[in-house]
């Protein structure tokens, strides 16, 4: 077995911004081959690096390459893993379960390619939650950014009805009848362990991640004594307009580089 955050193989994809080449990935993470999407700007760095952590499950919410390529003409090297069941990735997602382990070993990754020692989480939705895992689970993360971010998996549970059904077949079962296996993805009782920097990024009419999920990672991570800055708007969803998007991603991105220095 090869060891995590070992890269099997790269493919040249292509780009929709003439600054920035992609290229998939395919990577070792607990035994399994999994993929991601690096993005470099084509301009020689030395740059700081993103792990850019994707929402959804599955095919939903899958990695933009657009998307991508904008944080990294930003000035960063981003790696963003599928996770695992993924394109073609061995394994099944687990929505924050072992699959946390292909954002942790995605740090792996993304070193081979940037600055080691600056490193940063940018992530949306779903993402939110393995971000927090990755920055429980890794001392050398400097900044996390969680936009929208899910933090509490009893609460998506709760307010997502819609998702019931896929997190039973998920996670196996309801926080009733298998309580060991959400309180495994709740990661409040480690958020002491978290030592990087944490920016949450939220609109207050947010019905797909509720506003609730950065209030409570909000009081949990002062109660904790860390670094925590919030960027909340009233007047969005959980998607902004194109203009007002675009203008969030470059603050975030200098927010970032600020953090830790």
């Amino acid at each position: 077995m090869k060891a995590n955050g070992i890269i099997e193989k790269m493919r040249v994809y292509p780009s929709p911004n003439p600054r920035v080449n992609l290229t998939e990935i395919t990577y070792w993470s607990c035994g399994l081959r999994v993929k991601g999407m690096l993005a470099m700007p084509k301009k020689e760095g030395p740059y700081e690096g993103i792990l850019y952590l994707r929402g959804g499950m599955q095919g939903i919410g899958m990695v933009r390459p657009a998307r991508i390529a904008q944080i990294a003409s930003e000035g960063f090297v981003l790696f963003a893993p599928y996770y695992r069941g993924n394109r073609g990735g061995e394994g099944k997602d687990e929505f924050a379960g072992e699959d946390r382990w292909d954002a942790v070993y995605g740090v792996d990754v993304l070193k081979q390619f940037c600055m080691p020692d600056r490193m940063h989480v940018f992530a949306f939705s779903r993402g939110g939650i393995m971000a927090l895992w990755t920055a429980i689970l890794r001392n050398d993360i400097q900044s996390v950014v969680t936009w929208a971010g899910v933090s509490d998996i009893y609460l998506t549970y709760e307010e997502r009805q819609d998702m019931r059904r896929m997190m039973k077949r998920v996670i196996g079962g309801t926080p009733t009848n298998n309580a060991e296996a959400y309180e495994a993805r709740n990661p409040f009782a480690f958020i002491q362990e978290i030592h990087a920097s944490t920016l949450l990024i939220h609109g207050l009419l947010d019905t797909n991640v509720s506003f609730e999920h950065a209030k409570v990672l909000e009081q949990s991570l002062l109660e904790n004594e860390k670094v925590v800055e919030t960027w909340y708007y009233p007047e969005f969803t959980h998607f902004f307009p194109s203009e007002v998007n675009r203008q969030v991603v470059k603050d975030a991105c200098i927010w970032m580089k600020r953090q830790g220095v």
